[in-house]
């Protein structure tokens, strides 16, 4: 059986392609919003970090009214690094709009979405969107995505899709190219989402089935399970099967049933919500993603999501800089510091973020974060800062495997879109990462695109650097592509750091020095102590300094006592750039108005024996 009042759809791309503009544009058409109502763009990016970061990061539903039909819409982060959002959402739907930006092509995240989308066997409609860039060029980039489908074992059925040509920003679609300008609304793409998204199926007499795909909280009702009916129907106050992903089973009565219109959570209808129906549930406090609700009398569980395993870690524990707890530049300091709320946050985590793992390590008040990649367990890291907590982190790495006897380790497919002129450059990085070049066009436009496949630990830093080399014109994308045996030593850093060498509040005269050796991170008057890291020697080896020095004053007079001391001003390196540049022996020290790069070991005659040891063993 079918219920056709419903269509179920997920959007999925690269980042920056679209997808939630193009929901934002749905909405808008659909009469969500009042005539006078302030509405924000990317309306569905909620959270701060999101808006910042113009990403998206959580997969977040919607629902558009279309005539007499409801079409809920899953929109997905295209970060492969919040792979496991990806995953959740396609579980949760019928069928997948696959966006593709007209000038850009498909990029690496684009055959991440759409390898999930092929494996859950879900129909795809293409959407050429950005079509009214002046370098569009929507013929080139189909026969991009015909070659990415090939490439991905798409069968017959699944490679013969239709295709929409999008101006997402303008709220327009048509079927040809030319006529996006002319067309009035985003009608052809819903009649075609209609047409070729199937409607739910479930079985006529099966009892109620539903899978917990993602959770949320309320201030009123406490935590909510967000679920797609898979097959029967309920109604609030019902008594279900809370059947656990650990097998065990309970009987539990479900205190609120929400279905979505628009962008907000209303009482499901009288009758109930059905088969397709996306509900949020409330009444149960401890229920987990995975968990299936099922009828009490007739409990039947539905398989438990399975997502990709973690390819970086990456430790967090308490912050153990002589500064902690202490206020800085004016700002309040943390006002979480303890381990106690820190692992209780990070066992928070694990309840809604399916994709991350933390393990114990040999220290009580340091735990190892396992993730997707570098930016989700920096957006983690973030967001606990936001929070109020004080930690320290260390450098990320990859995680290794044992495969026949021998180590392999996690490899990124690489896009790089460079002009000519940086063509050289970029290899000449790449190769020194152990990186392979597997593709190269030159568009004709004085751009280059190339394909590599590199050692995911050969990326941890290099964005800053390549960044730097392109003088910013460079665009870089990766995805995890598998696991290939391990390609040797990597020294993906050149430079050393500049280590303060005692404690005491910076001065101009010591840094006007200090910035002849290398490029600095902190400036005049800011308190550092013994083994923070307070710039980059230009050199390869690491050099204890004293920024603390004071100009011995004297009673003599010199010719040069008046002139001006000219300081280059700090650089203020971000999370992530910290992150990016530490080494296997430094940290971060992240608080909730200031970070700091440090040594993992801050005393300098300890860090000395360290290395002597290290040369002895070698």
């Amino acid at each position: 059986m079918n219920r056709n009042d419903i269509r179920n759809v997920a959007i999925v791309a690269h980042v920056d392609h679209g997808k939630t503009t193009l929901v934002d544009a749905m909405l808008r058409q659909s009469g969500a919003f009042r005539a006078n109502q302030e509405v924000a763009d990317r309306v569905m990016d909620s959270m701060d970090l999101e808006r910042e970061k113009g990403i998206t990061i959580l997969a977040k539903n919607t629902a558009v009214r279309y005539g007499d039909l409801t079409i809920n819409i899953v929109d997905t982060p295209g970060h492969a690094d919040f792979g496991g959002e990806v995953e959740r959402g396609l579980t949760m739907v019928d069928g997948v709009l696959l966006l593709v930006d007209a000038s850009e092509g498909p990029l690496p995240q684009t055959r991440f979405v759409l390898r999930k989308t092929l494996e859950a066997r879900l129909p795809v409609i293409c959407v050429i969107n950005k079509i009214d860039r002046p370098d569009a060029r929507p013929a080139e980039v189909i026969d991009a995505v015909y070659e990415l489908f090939l490439d991905l074992g798409a069968d017959e059925s699944q490679i013969d899709f239709p295709i929409v040509y999008c101006n997402a920003r303008a709220g327009k679609a048509a079927t040809a190219a030319e006529d996006v300008a002319d067309a009035p609304d985003l009608k052809v793409l819903l009649d075609l989402m209609v047409e070729h998204i199937p409607a739910p199926a479930y079985e006529e007499d099966h009892a109620f089935q539903a899978l917990v795909t993602n959770l949320d909280a309320s201030p009123y009702v406490g935590r909510l399970a967000l679920c797609r009916i898979r097959n029967g129907w309920v109604r609030k106050g019902d008594t279900v099967a809370w059947c656990r992903h650990d097998g065990t089973m309970e009987r539990v009565r479900l205190s609120e049933v929400y279905v979505t219109e628009a962008l907000d959570r209303v009482d499901a209808p009288a009758q109930g919500a059905g088969p397709g129906d996306i509900i949020a549930v409330a009444g149960i406090p401890e229920i987990m993603i995975g968990d299936t609700l099922a009828n009490a009398d007739d409990p039947r569980p539905l398989p438990v999501i399975h997502v990709d395993e973690p390819s970086i870690g990456m430790t967090i524990g308490v912050n153990t800089s002589p500064l902690a707890g202490r206020p800085a530049g004016g700002h309040a300091p943390g006002t979480k510091l303890t381990a106690r709320l820190i692992k209780t946050r990070l066992d928070a985590e694990l309840v809604g973020n399916v994709s991350i793992r933390v393990l114990a390590t040999d220290r009580p008040d340091t735990w190892e974060v396992q993730g997707r990649g570098e930016l989700a367990l920096a957006v983690l890291v973030e967001l606990m800062r936001r929070e109020g907590f004080e930690l320290t982190v260390g450098k990320p790495q990859v995680l290794t495997r044992e495969i026949d006897g021998r180590q392999h380790e996690p490899m990124e497919r690489v896009s790089v879109d460079v002009p000519e002129d940086f063509m050289g450059v970029v290899t000449q990085m790449l190769s020194l990462r152990k990186g392979r070049m597997e593709h190269m066009v030159n568009h004709g436009t004085g751009w280059v695109r190339m394909d590599w496949i590199v050692p995911s630990r050969g990326l941890i830093g290099f964005r800053t650097e390549f960044l730097t080399e392109t003088r910013g014109t460079g665009q870089l994308h990766h995805v995890f592509e598998g696991f290939e045996p391990w390609h040797g030593d990597l020294r993906t850093r050149p430079n050393g750091s500049m280590v303060a060498d005692r404690r005491g509040p910076t001065t101009a005269y010591a840094l006007t020095n200090l910035q002849e050796r290398g490029a600095l991170f902190v400036g005049p008057g800011v308190e550092v102590y013994e083994g923070m890291i307070v710039g980059e020697n230009a050199r390869a080896d690491d050099m204890d300094v004293n920024p603390t020095k004071e100009k011995k004053l004297t009673n003599m007079r010199a010719a040069a006592a008046d002139e001006t001391v000219r300081l280059v001003p700090p650089l203020q390196l971000s999370l992530e750039q910290a992150l990016e540049f530490i080494r296997e022996d430094e940290c971060v020290e992240v608080t909730p108005s200031v970070v700091r790069l440090r040594k993992a070991t801050l005393d300098a005659a300890e860090r000395g024996r360290r290395r002597a040891a290290g040369r002895k063993d070698r």
